[in-house]
């Protein structure tokens, strides 16, 4: 059992995979143990506690958390190992059985970690300790600096959807929120810490004031009155709650960056509807041509999943032509994974793995051309960028407002600074934009 009275004397190591919203969990966490005399452990250091935030949103994410507890009980001999996040809430007995795990502790129970390592004993059985997420109706916020100059904020988790392929509901609960009074406050201290831009994450934020019976668009518009030079992004956001009353304020808004990312998952309407996805393509269709309409400029990222059970290669091809044919900038491509519990088990016709990589692969040639086109549109406007401390070299990188990635000979002093830039020729591996002299 660790006594409360020697937190101080104690290293801890983080380990985080996955999504964004991760990351701003496990800072939370981090801040809640370091204020209680945790110590974050330095290179070389071995560490008394190992807290792993996993994901379980494929097989192969569930594989990498396996891996990573492995080598961390490795490199961490005698550290009390504990595993949270969606694997652990979705199958915590199997992570109990893995050897040196410690202490499992589910969703809604990673914000109560320093409660569950008082109270654990030696008895070298793994403790599980998990609520059934569909009970819990909390929000626990939380917000994560990384090591650029952004920041993601959470502002709502879970979700009510159900679709076909998806585990999240079961891993993260039911749409919750904190209300907007909330939410502002918590920008208004990330800025207050020297955020330059902060990023909206959830799991389904589009839904935000599901709890509190307010709405995303009424969020957006009180963040971005804020009387502070931030930017905000919106890191995802369902088509079907992506409202034009939404794109037309962010056309002209003060703080809001021309930048989005919309789930598509499938460019047919027969896959969407085996999904159970809550529109049409017809609808995701419209929703890009009114963004463009409106910021000709903005940058659009598109997900999309291959190889569901019911994908043919006749929808799939129509799928390929359907993206092709939308004005957007960039692909992010899934390769299907059956999960427990989910309806999509049901369907019967099976793409085959070998060809779920095949069909990965062309949609992520077709991203890569479009992100080309898009940077190709680009080069001799001019436009603000934020410049990150990290470099590549002797350049240092940062993003337009647009999401352009941008680079130029590297100067401490413009580290976490906008600038406005002309934008010139693409760099030696057409990775991003250097500015014009």
């Amino acid at each position: 059992m660790i006594d409360n009275n020697i937190f101080n004397n104690k290293k801890v190591a983080f380990h985080t995979l996955g999504c964004k919203l991760n990351f701003s969990e496990t800072s939370a966490i981090g801040k809640q143990m370091t204020d209680e005399g945790f110590s974050k452990i330095k290179p070389g250091e071995e560490a008394d506690v190992c807290v792993i935030n996993t994901c379980s949103v494929t097989d192969t994410a569930d594989h990498k958390c396996r891996q990573a507890i492995s080598r961390l009980n490795r490199q961490h001999p005698n550290a009390i190992m504990v595993v949270t996040g969606c694997y652990a809430q979705l199958k915590p007995d199997e992570i109990a059985a893995i050897d040196g795990v410690d202490l499992v502790l589910g969703a809604n129970e990673k914000f109560s970690i320093l409660d569950h390592l008082r109270k654990l004993d030696n008895s070298g059985i793994a403790e599980v300790h998990r609520d059934e997420i569909k009970q819990v109706r909390e929000f626990k916020p939380s917000c994560s600096h990384d090591d650029r100059t952004r920041y993601f904020l959470k502002v709502q988790d879970g979700c009510d959807y159900f679709c076909t392929y998806c585990t999240i509901p079961f891993a993260r609960g039911r749409s919750r929120n904190a209300t907007i009074a909330e939410t502002v406050a918590m920008a208004e201290e990330a800025i207050r810490d020297g955020a330059k831009e902060i990023v909206l994450s959830g799991v389904n934020i589009g839904d935000f004031g599901k709890s509190t019976k307010e709405g995303f668009f009424d969020l957006v518009k009180a963040l971005d009155n804020i009387q502070t030079d931030v930017r905000f992004r919106i890191s995802s956001i369902e088509p079907n709650l992506l409202t034009d009353e939404i794109i037309d304020y962010i056309s002209s808004a003060k703080r809001f960056m021309p930048h989005f990312h919309i789930p598509l998952q499938s460019g047919t309407n027969e896959v969407l509807e085996i999904m159970k996805r809550k529109y049409n393509r017809e609808l995701f269709a419209h929703k890009v041509e009114k963004i463009k309409q409106l910021m000709p400029d903005a940058f659009i990222g598109v997900d999309v999943i291959v190889g569901v059970r019911g994908e043919t290669a006749e929808l799939f091809e129509q799928s390929c032509q359907f993206i092709d044919s939308l004005d957007i900038s960039q692909l992010h491509v899934f390769t299907y994974s059956e999960r427990a519990g989910t309806k999509m088990l049901e369907m019967e016709h099976i793409v085959h793995l070998k060809e779920r990589k095949h069909r990965s692969d062309v949609l992520h040639a077709l991203s890569d051309k479009k992100t080309k086109a898009f940077y190709e549109s680009q080069r001799g406007k001019t436009s603000p960028v934020l410049w990150e401390s990290r470099h590549k070299g002797e350049n240092m990188v940062g993003f337009t407002a647009n999401y352009v990635k941008a680079e130029r000979p590297y100067d401490k002093i413009l580290v976490n600074k906008v600038e406005i830039v002309t934008l010139g020729n693409w760099n030696e591996d057409k990775s991003a934009i250097c500015i014009a002299p």
